[in-house]
């Protein structure tokens, strides 16, 4: 067997979780400088390439949804693929344990949480026979928010703001758009696209997420799919969406497209969107010890380029001074005193809250006084450290799945501010103007920065949910986020998708 394949495994783990790749790194900065420093975008771009540097100095995860792992592996003939799956599932296990990952196996029909990643179907793992005399690892982090953004297209069809999308290289073009257009910032923008043109609905995701495994600066050895690959890059990005769809000059950092032959019946065009935290990363193993002998997508094992200077990272949020402190638990007065636009510096008592604490509110009463408090969608990554416990990664979840229970929950329990990322929708607007409470965007996959602004875990109530679900009870100190959604019924995702879709409807007339 290969005694070094475990400890391979568990560091192409840790390196993709925590240390995003040169391509990515240098497509962030191109992002950075598009966007004025003082500016919304230019804010949360700041915030992510602090989180980027974080991430890698201290090895965390860059973000705290480490996603579905997933596998692609060639191997030369006569390998032992079973022996070698189960090496892989055991360093993803450890890799858990260490908290390079967060625990997100979750049985579909109890909702009852592994701890440790492993279930049926998960991890992915895909083999592949070759005739090189080494072995191929390459691995994907793909997380629930942007899986979520996901769209698969059935040609010829209508789209909004687009008009006929027909079966043929620019109804591709238009699909992807829209695509981006939808995702707005619930998919953690700027991100990026892989497409698959063709195959079944099975074949044709499955290949779309094997376009992200190439780099963000290759070429298309198909010179049609090279010329879509542009035109899109181009074209997403006068949408305006922005990062975190704050709105900018930078929504797509990325767009890679495939083609696969189909059925005379079926045209069909496959979108995986993945966000800003690409964690894509591969090794060439030695076939008879696992030892690394090169890494794939960087040179060698140096250390990567930092985003920032030392001091810019170190110095934490840069204030402009016209940041509104609120101190929990907040009043009635000072909520509807704060505007769409607003920062805001968070400090006291936050409780989490994500999909199973969200459901188990509609039917009991909550464990804690969620009077005049703050409630976070988030999933931190915990680890345990002698009775008590430390959040190493700690960023925003989508919010959107949360929209059948907030107003509710509004009501019912008197909680003044939820944090999380994407917005929410007209049902939690209007509650948030009847019940006086304020919807803050945290930049989502920021899950080292935000660590750095918890100061203690004070406790945790519904543990059964599982590490993600649980509700952590935490002690914050100047924690960010824009007012995006006010007490007096105004909202800037609404805003920015009526922006961005009159703009996508000038890029291709209507039929």
């Amino acid at each position: 067997m290969l005694p070094a394949l475990f400890e391979s495994l568990v560091e192409l783990i840790t390196r993709t979780s925590t240390d995003l790749p040169p391509d990515v790194r240098a497509a962030m900065r191109h992002a950075v400088a598009a966007e004025e420093p003082s500016s919304r975008a230019g804010q949360a771009l700041t915030i992510i390439s602090q989180n980027i540097d974080q991430a890698a100095a201290c090895e965390g995860p860059v973000c705290q949804d480490t996603g579905m792992p997933t596998f692609e592996v060639r191997v030369p003939v006569g390998v032992n693929q079973i022996w070698m799956k189960a090496q892989i599932r055991e360093a993803v296990a450890e890799a858990t344990r260490r908290g390079k990952l967060r625990p997100n196996s979750v049985d579909s029909l109890t909702g009852e949480n592994s701890g440790n990643n492993l279930g049926p179907g998960m991890p992915i793992v895909h083999f592949e026979q070759w005739e090189r005399p080494e072995v191929e690892m390459r691995l994907i982090l793909k997380g629930g928010g942007c899986e979520n953004t996901n769209a698969q297209y059935a040609l010829p069809a209508q789209l909004e703001h687009l008009g006929r999308a027909d079966r043929s290289l620019d109804g591709v073009r238009k699909c992807i758009l829209h695509a981006v257009w939808k995702a707005q910032g619930k998919g953690c923008s700027p991100g990026a696209v892989g497409v698959c043109v063709g195959g079944d609905r099975t074949s044709g995701y499955l290949y779309a997420k094997e376009q992200l495994f190439r780099t963000l600066d290759d070429t298309n050895d198909d010179p049609r799919l090279a010329s879509l690959e542009g035109a899109v890059m181009d074209e997403a990005n006068r949408l305006s969406v922005g990062p975190m769809g704050f709105s900018g000059k930078t929504s797509l950092i990325g767009c890679k497209i495939g083609a696969l032959n189909r059925l005379p019946a079926s045209f069909f065009v496959s979108v995986a969107y993945d966000c800003w935290a690409f964690r894509r990363l591969g090794v060439l193993l030695d076939s008879s010890t696992g030892a690394i002998t090169s890494w794939l997508y960087r040179e060698g094992t140096t250390a990567s380029v930092p985003m920032l200077s030392p001091e810019a990272v170190g110095g934490g949020f840069q204030p402009t001074g016209r940041e509104i402190p609120l101190q929990a638990p907040i009043s009635d007065e000072q909520i509807r005193s704060l505007r769409v636009g607003d920062v805001v510096l968070i400090s006291g008592r936050v409780f989490t809250g994500r999909d199973a604490v969200h459901a188990h509110l509609m039917k009991h009463e909550p464990p804690v006084d969620l009077r005049g408090g703050v409630l976070y969608h988030c999933g931190p990554v915990v680890v345990k450290e002698g009775e008590g416990w430390r959040i190493t990664a700690a960023g925003p979840t989508t919010s959107i799945r949360e929209e059948p229970y907030q107003a509710e929950i509004l009501r019912r329990y008197g909680v003044r501010v939820v944090i999380g990322k994407g917005g929410m929708g007209a049902s939690t607007l209007a509650g948030l103007q009847e019940c006086g409470a304020v919807y803050l965007n945290a930049i989502g996959g920021a899950a080292q920065f935000y660590a750095r602004c918890i100061e203690r875990v004070d406790g945790v109530s519904l543990t059964e949910f599982g590490t993600p679900e649980a509700m952590w009870h935490l002690q914050v100190r100047d924690f960010p986020a824009i007012v995006t959604m006010d007490a007096h019924g105004n909202s800037l995702h609404k805003d920015v998708e009526a922006e961005s879709g009159r703009i996508l409807a000038t890029l291709s007339p209507v039929n």
